[in-house]
């Protein structure tokens, strides 16, 4: 089985692409093939609406159409068993490069017919791994969890379940006294980098083992 992440922050070393790391960790020790891929890595927009893989007889019918960095990624997913999506929240939501990839990944299995179908015939689990500064309770309080309900609930249409990891608080550098970051408490973050966050990489790497484990229960 083939195991996906994909890493919707421009940091290829840090929160989000450690926590992806570790769920792919958790999907390896189940015998999963594994891939990260760097959504920054590559040059490519969002849906430009063409609707190309809309038009009846078409020979992109069902596939994006857009020849750019992000079409190879898309036929990545296709043949993926699980898919797995990171991203740090700024202001509010996921970064651009993460939304232009949701839409380009879930606009091409749409229908626009009566029941508004999907053209997914292998169903397959997702999650959404979110890093964001904030502590968890004003996380709620200003409703970042709402906001971010859209495309968990597009995903799981499209490809039958979407979970979610949210990961609060983080560690935005190593060194805060560099930077003009007065309003955070440095000793305090470093704290809950050494003591929370390994937590949290814990329920990743268990995320990515439940997956791998899941799709080995049901190929037997």
């Amino acid at each position: 089985m083939k195991v996906i992440a994909i890493n919707g922050s421009p940091r290829k070393n840090w929160n989000t692409a450690m926590l992806l790391q570790n769920a792919l960790e958790g999907a390896a020790a189940q015998g999963a093939e594994t891939e990260l891929i760097h959504l920054y890595d590559y040059s490519y927009k969002g849906c430009i609406s063409c609707f190309a893989c809309k038009l009846k007889g078409g020979k992109s019918y069902g596939q994006c159409a857009v020849n750019d960095d992000l079409k190879p990624i898309l036929g990545k997913t296709d043949g993926a068993d699980a898919l797995i999506i990171g991203s740090p929240i700024y202001f509010g939501n996921i970064t651009g490069e993460a939304r232009s990839f949701l839409e380009r990944l879930l606009f091409q299995h749409l229908v626009y017919d009566g029941n508004y179908s999907v053209l997914t015939e292998k169903k397959i689990p997702t999650a959404m791994i979110y890093t964001m500064n904030v502590p968890e309770v004003l996380m709620k309080q200003i409703g970042y969890e709402q906001n971010l309900k859209g495309f968990e609930m597009v995903l799981t249409r499209t490809f039958g379940s979407c979970e979610s990891l949210f990961v609060t608080d983080t560690y935005q550098f190593e060194d805060y006294s560099r930077y003009e970051a007065s309003g955070f408490n440095a000793e305090a973050k470093a704290k809950r980098r050494a003591e929370v966050f390994p937590e949290d990489c814990k329920k990743a790497f268990d995320l990515g083992n439940r997956f791998a484990q899941q799709n080995n229960t049901t190929a037997q």
